[in-house]
């Protein structure tokens, strides 16, 4: 018997079967969480429909979280399917790609800022606002992913880096919003990924190899690796942890200089 056996889990923005979400989807399936998805638009879901198949989920339902009157039909459907819920899993991130070419000011434009915080952060705010009412019986738990580019910047990684500052600070005024109903509140930063959202990042293989020459693992993450960590905070294992972004990075962000690049000639 799994720790998760028993929860149920609501995973949004699992649209590839390469992506963090799919590992978190894994890991929470094999602890034994009984599983809902959500697809972005009609497009996506005969695919996420196959991967709720794959995963035994008994619940697949579109939502686009850019729309406030869709996200509200979400919990209208799921509550029709279940009289609770347990997990909230928040795995949805957009910013225009031409927000991602060259430099950050050279790129950024009015919208395309909005729109980078609107999906990636305020979303995230707007699902717990709809969902907190069917996670009142206690241990309940939000999770979104997050990445190092809030805190540091990042070549191509440009207008994502202040919508990843503001969805980490999301994490603590949500910690604090619904702690009083038994809710906590946590982000994953992991390490990055060959995914198909990292494709888009411009020169990421050559970032990708800096990062294993300095990560003091030697390596990067697997999306398996991201997908324990997640059950386990969303599990009862970890019901004292709330507010918090978890680094499962291979030790990347403790590293200010790495002694491979300082023996370096």
């Amino acid at each position: 018997m799994g720790f998760l056996t028993g929860k149920r889990a609501l995973i949004t923005g699992l649209a590839s079967n390469r992506s963090i979400a799919w590992g978190i989807a894994g890991a929470m399936k094999r602890e034994g969480a009984e599983l809902a998805l959500t697809y972005q638009n009609e497009k996506l879901k005969p695919r996420v429909e196959q991967f709720a198949t794959e995963l035994g989920a008994t619940v697949a339902l579109g939502c686009d979280v850019a729309d406030d009157d869709q996200i509200e039909q979400l919990a209208t459907d799921l509550s029709t399917r279940w009289d609770g819920l347990d997990i909230l899993v928040h795995s949805i991130a957009y910013a225009p790609r031409e927000e991602l070419d060259g430099l950050y000011l050279d790129a950024v434009t009015r919208d395309g800022f909005a729109i980078a915080h609107e999906i990636s952060s305020y979303s995230f705010a707007a699902l717990a606002r709809e969902f907190r009412g069917m996670m009142q019986d206690g241990n309940g738990a939000m999770l979104t992913l997050t990445y190092i580019g809030s805190l540091r910047s990042m070549p191509g990684y440009n207008v994502m880096g202040p919508a990843k500052a503001s969805l980490e600070a999301n994490v603590r005024y949500l910690a604090q919003s619904v702690g009083s109903q038994g809710i906590r509140v946590n982000g994953i930063s992991a390490g990055p990924i060959r995914t198909l959202a990292a494709s888009g990042i411009r020169g990421f293989k050559k970032m990708m190899t800096f990062y294993e020459h300095t990560a003091p693992l030697g390596r990067g993450v697997t999306i398996e690796e991201v997908g324990n960590a997640a059950a386990f905070l969303c599990s009862d294992l970890a019901s004292g942890i709330t507010g918090e972004i978890l680094y499962v990075d291979a030790g990347f962000q403790s590293v200010g200089i790495s002694p491979y690049f300082a023996n370096q000639d």
